[in-house]
């Protein structure tokens, strides 16, 4: 029987070994999430609340195991696994305590004839497919607005992070939850798209790649039923010359190796204002020199490796393509021993002599490696930054509040930054444009994309 193996980026031995579920497990997951939505979507929203935070609660009462899990199964560096918690509690208690505004009737008319409104319901049984770089926090964006508004989910981890379901559903078991109200499959491709394709399935949300969301679409085919599909990324920076130069390259060097670089809406692109590039250049090179790339189980350890071997060819081959073709590493790479073809760690680079002919600036990277272009002015820098299929964030290091509003409008972007990068904040919508999908994750609008409108038109004779 074909297993689950999850390898570990660490030493690319297997560190977890699991059953795939089999169509009995399946069809008794499917069937048992219908029966249980009669039952969870008439609670009420207090004690779904309630049940919620105690799945909340329960989850980081674990923290310890989770953060080792999470450090092994993926590779990020230990001491930045705690960063996950924080974010899952954040975006966690911040729905729950909007979800009464987010749920609330919308009244269309109301007087001594007619009591007209529209109410937010449930949809039925949500499939959830998550990814392996940020599992926490991508999960919990869909699964507890999901639960709030009445609806069941079945989770379908990434392979590289399967204790992650387990861990989700543990929590689930300790809180309350009723039975079949959340659950979780260890699937394989084939299955995965049978259940999208599944009459019983009501809403697909989907984080992954650019492909992944193409096969989603492709197994929903014709049935009327919508998706959330959050994709790829390739996010630019504009650095002005009247910015904080120091602020902007530590933060913008953050924002492109954090996690290694596999974020979402992690930097991949900068263009910098000619008075300040060199400048620039000469900074995030002495920066980005001071990183620990090592086992990201020492705690000294700030990069780790990238999640599997095929993703770190990937990453060396773009790199060495865009040297090939005219750009420039400045990195020092011998301050990165370990990195070596043969494992996972890669050493960061920066780039510069780079431009938009090449794979390295226009195609996702989703590793630790930056590119760097120099620019004349705002016009120049809002031109690059949309010559992408992308558009999930972008940023502009600036003094200038008034301007940085008016150049955000050119940007086409889902989220717009100024002076930060690669944060979600839960008030505000997740949702990009282009090839970085359809839907919306997080604030009160995150919502209305797990529930349908339903009329009520009541009149009095």
């Amino acid at each position: 029987m074909i297993m689950l193996k999850t390898i570990t980026p660490i030493d690319n031995s297997i560190y977890v070994e699991r059953d795939y579920a089999s169509s009995n497990n399946i069809e008794n997951t499917i069937n048992l999430s219908m029966k249980s939505f009669a039952q969870w979507k008439n609670t009420s929203l207090d004690e779904r609340k309630n049940i919620i935070s105690l799945f909340v609660d329960s989850f980081l009462k674990n923290s310890s195991e989770i953060e080792d899990q999470l450090c092994r199964q993926m590779g990020r560096p230990i001491s930045q696994c705690s960063g996950e918690m924080r974010g899952f509690e954040e975006r966690a208690r911040y729905m729950i305590e909007k979800s009464d505004q987010a749920l609330k009737n919308i009244t269309s008319k109301k007087d001594d004839e007619f009591d007209n409104f529209i109410s937010k319901e449930p949809l039925g049984t949500i499939f959830i497919i998550a990814p392996w770089n940020y599992p926490y926090n991508t999960s919990v964006n869909s699964i507890v607005p999901s639960l709030l508004a009445g609806n069941c989910v079945i989770l379908k981890h990434s392979s590289q992070t399967p204790l992650c379901a387990e861990q989700l559903n543990k929590a689930a078991k300790s809180s309350g939850l009723p039975e079949g109200v959340f659950q979780f499959l260890h699937l394989d491709h084939g299955s995965t798209s049978k259940i999208i394709a599944d009459n019983r399935i009501d809403h697909v949300l989907f984080t992954g790649s650019v492909s992944g969301g193409r096969q989603v679409k492709k197994a929903i085919g014709e049935r009327f039923i919508n998706a959330g599909l959050e994709l790829g990324g390739k996010d630019p920076a504009y650095v002005r010359k009247d910015c904080n130069l120091q602020h902007a390259i530590e933060n913008l060097a953050d924002g492109a190796f954090f996690n290694s670089g596999q974020s979402c809406c992690g930097i991949e692109r900068i263009y910098v204002d000619d008075a300040v590039y060199e400048d620039f250049v000469e900074g995030i090179k002495d920066f980005s020199e001071k990183y620990i790339l090592d086992d990201p189980l020492k705690k000294e350890t700030n990069l780790g490796p990238v999640v599997r071997l095929s993703a770190a060819k990937f990453i060396r081959e773009q790199v060495k393509d865009a040297i090939s073709n005219g750009a420039t590493d400045i990195i020092d790479k011998t301050n990165f021993k370990i990195a070596e073809d043969s494992n996972c760690y890669v050493s960061p680079s920066v780039l510069i002599n780079v431009n938009h002919s090449m794979s390295f600036m226009m195609d996702e990277t989703f590793g630790p490696s930056v590119g760097i272009m120099k620019v004349t002015d705002e016009n120049e820098a809002a031109q690059f930054m949309n010559d992408s299929p992308f558009g999930l964030t972008a940023c502009v290091w600036t003094s200038d509040k008034e301007f940085a509003l008016s150049f955000g409008k050119k940007i086409n972007t889902g989220t717009f930054f100024m002076n930060r990068c690669d944060y979600l904040d839960p008030g505000l919508a997740w949702t990009g444009v282009k090839d970085t999908g359809i839907g919306v994750t997080l604030s009160v609008l995150g919502f209305d994309h797990v529930t349908r409108a339903k009329s009520y038109h009541y009149r009095t004779v």
